[in-house]
């Protein structure tokens, strides 16, 4: 999403703020938004400054939204005391605990994405989650490194998510499970991927 004007970002916050509670009602949809600029007191103006492409521009903001709350839950002091894979873990851990108040919205976001051409924008979304979550574990990773490492994490945040959309357990602790269950798969994985890469090197 394009980068907004101090201005505009407040009126996103505003707006997604009124607009959730109605998700579950009124879906991802032009009639949300505008009942969230009524109740807000915006102008209809500037409900479409804020969000150009409409209930897209609102969804797309709201994923940045929970990743700006993950971040802001992950404090650099306390993921430099664990391993790697503790990071990751407690990334994607954090954001669906951040998300837990809005699953409806969550699976509402996830319907209103399936459906082309909406459908181009999840894979783009997953992976800039993908990479903030990343960055803040400390990857700095340039070469083919980065983009399997965000492919993977991609594939963990999806299934996790959905695995979590349905999962009635105490404290979501069947999810947790899941995850924990996925990220070894990923290591395992990526363990093989690096292996086969070093291979060719060495047989070039």
């Amino acid at each position: 999403m394009a980068k907004k004007n101090p201005r505009s970002e407040t009126l996103e916050a505003r707006l997604l703020e009124a607009a959730l509670p109605d998700v579950a009602f009124d879906g991802w949809s032009d009639e949300l938004i505008a009942k969230a600029a009524a109740r807000s007191r915006i102008s209809e103006d500037d409900a479409t400054e804020a969000f150009p492409q409409g209930p897209l521009s609102l969804v797309r903001y709201f994923s940045e939204w929970a990743d700006d709350q993950t971040l802001a839950k992950l404090p650099a002091q306390k993921l430099a005391k664990l391993k790697v894979r503790e990071k990751i873990t407690l990334g994607v851990r954090t954001r669906l605990e951040c998300l837990a108040p809005h699953r409806q919205a969550v699976s509402a976001a996830l319907a209103f994405l399936a459906l082309p051409p909406r459908n181009i924008y999840l894979p783009k979304m997953v992976w800039a989650t993908a990479d903030k979550i990343w960055r803040a574990a400390g990857d700095t990773a340039t070469d083919y490194n980065h983009y399997t490492k965000r492919l993977l994490l991609s594939g963990v945040l999806t299934s996790t998510t959905l695995y979590w959309l349905n999962d009635k357990s105490e404290g979501s602790e069947n999810t947790w499970k899941f995850l924990d269950r996925r990220i070894e798969d990923v290591l395992k994985v990526g363990g093989k991927i690096a292996a086969f890469r070093k291979k060719r090197r060495e047989s070039a």
